[in-house]
């Protein structure tokens, strides 16, 4: 497989190429599968569905890995908390962790609870073409616990900041669980046929270095080593969000570094490339515009050469009205102007 094989920075003839959420609303034929669910949970938990969007940017894209279909909070979901994905708000828990007691009501080993999830990806792996690879994911401890505390996405991060500096206690206890959970979460969706995995840390930024590093981070480390010394050939994929001026004291048990566009990716390649490869890091939007798009990719590309240590991604994933054209352009793009 390219993919996996660029992850270990093994020569491929071309640099490999997939999109974060490229199986979604740009596409006519996942909302006509959409329709099919009662809502975004019940489709997540539809193996027949969640497996046929999976494999939709494959076939229309031609990209070179499938990543499952579902969502970093189906774990916290399993675990006891009521969630619902309400139009024009997005996922939001009925209900919130900001005691102690809480945290322990929490359900232990709700990763044996997301069966679905690993139904669907044995029954894409059985379908996708050998050659391309099949990327299993989660969201990281810290994303998850700011969620569960917040019951939403939040632009201050109020209630989990306050308790993180106010009862740190609370949230290393959130944590501590959060990790047990995505091990073994993880581990369960290699046996099920992923061939990496990723994981998430979409609100990585909201942290300042030093919280950051306690907070979010060092539970990253703990699950890359748990998954390394278990499943050591299954490349890992680490994706925190907004952490640019980080990058140096960034260090970990994993292949793959996945950049954010507002990470200058010189700049990550001068700190992190020599230990770890790339990923990213296309700003999105450019796909709205052609000739913004080809400049986009010749400056990656220019940045990063015919290194082998490359994948090329977006800086953060596709938008609904995007033009699937211009997806497919990309995809072809790429793979013409990185030919070794």
């Amino acid at each position: 497989m390219i993919f996996i094989d660029a992850c270990f920075r093994k020569q491929t003839p071309y640099t490999p190429i997939w999109l974060m959420r490229q199986a979604g609303r740009y596409l006519s034929e996942y909302q006509e599968l959409r329709k099919q669910a009662k809502d975004f949970l019940a489709l997540c938990s539809d193996v027949h569905l969640a497996s046929a969007i999976t494999l939709q940017p494959v076939e229309i894209l031609n990209v070179d890995a499938a990543i499952l279909f579902s969502d970093i909070l189906v774990l916290p979901h399993a675990m006891g908390l009521p969630l619902e994905f309400a139009p024009q708000i997005g996922p939001r828990f009925l209900e919130t962790v900001r005691t102690l007691e809480q945290v322990k009501a929490l359900y232990s080993h709700a990763y044996k609870r997301l069966t679905y999830v690993y139904d669907t990806l044995t029954s894409v792996r059985a379908r996708l073409d050998k050659d391309k690879a099949l990327i299993g994911f989660s969201g990281a401890p810290w994303t998850l616990a700011t969620y569960m505390i917040e019951g939403q996405g939040s632009k201050t991060y109020h209630h989990s900041k306050k308790m993180l500096y106010s009862q740190p206690e609370i949230v290393h206890a959130l944590l501590e669980k959060l990790t047990s959970e995505l091990i073994a979460y993880l581990s369960k969706q290699i046996e099920a046929g992923a061939n990496a995995l990723m994981i998430f840390d979409s609100w990585a930024g909201a942290l300042e270095l030093e919280a950051y590093l306690t907070f979010g981070w060092a539970y990253i480390q703990k699950i890359t080593h748990a998954l390394k010394a278990k499943h050591p050939n299954i490349p890992l994929i680490v994706f925190p969000k907004g952490v640019g001026a980080y990058l140096a004291h960034l260090s970990g048990e994993f292949e793959v570094f996945g950049c954010d566009w507002g990470t200058p990716l010189a700049m990550a390649k001068e700190i992190l490339g020599d230990r770890y490869v790339l990923q990213g890091n296309l700003e999105p939007a450019r796909l709205y515009n052609q000739e913004a798009m080809i400049q986009g990719v010749a400056r990656i590309l220019n940045t990063m050469g015919k290194d082998p240590g490359f994948i090329f991604n977006l800086g953060h994933g596709m938008l609904a009205d995007l033009p699937r054209a211009h997806a497919i352009e990309l995809v072809s793009l790429v793979r013409q102007k990185s030919r070794r």
